[in-house]
């Protein structure tokens, strides 16, 4: 039996024990699961696994446009966190510290050249990967009006894909993840004024798109 199902001193079976200076029953944060899973805490592990895992494979597949090579460079990020754990500090905020992992991974994937898969038929993609007009939510009416908004992300799409690898990784932080500029510069590890200029190139450039 498990750690994350076996009973705990003071717990109850099936539910793992809190975390160090946390309530029974209150949801421990992303940093105080990262120290126990540096701790070797395996359900504290699969637990950052659980939360991070969606919002992983989603940027890793925008920098990457492969459904393969985004599954493997997410896990290999997860495996890189199971093994560095112990070196997070807390200086930011963990979710900033693993997004740096994974944008590392991809942009190292990108340079190692197994980008290249990409290129064959985006859009048809791997089975069990949604096309373009099924990632975009659609209006009911109108059927011209949706055929016209799928040629137009088709084409920011492209445009996106021929964004500097660091560009597109600060723009899709920024739009996707929601992320300020002080986290994309600690993630990309630049300054922040940087992180201004990339997302200003970007903008600049898919606005030729949409004119």
């Amino acid at each position: 039996m498990s750690a994350a199902t076996a009973a705990t001193p003071g717990g109850v079976a099936g539910q793992p024990e809190a975390a160090p200076g946390t309530m029974p029953g209150v949801e421990a944060t992303d940093e105080a699961l990262c120290a126990r899973a540096a701790g070797g805490d395996e359900p504290a592990f699969d637990a950052l696994v659980s939360r991070y895992q969606g919002r992983a494979y989603r940027l890793a597949w925008s920098i990457l446009r492969d459904a393969e090579d985004a599954r493997d460079v997410s896990q290999e990020a997860f495996v890189t966190l199971y093994r560095s754990a112990a070196t997070f500090r807390g200086g930011s905020r963990f979710s900033t510290w693993f997004y740096r992992i994974l944008v590392n991974r991809c942009l190292d994937h990108r340079r190692r050249g197994g980008w290249w898969r990409r290129l064959v038929d985006r859009d048809a993609g791997d089975e069990g990967e949604p096309s373009l007009t099924e990632r975009q939510a659609a209006p009911a009416s109108d059927p011209a009006g949706d055929i016209d908004k799928e040629r137009m992300m088709a084409r920011l799409w492209t445009e996106v894909d021929r964004l500097a690898p660091r560009q597109r990784a600060a723009l899709l932080l920024h739009v996707q993840e929601e992320l300020p500029a002080s986290d994309i510069a600690a993630v990309l590890g630049c300054s922040e004024a940087t992180v201004r200029v990339h997302l200003h190139r970007a903008v600049q450039a898919l606005k030729k798109t949409v004119r």
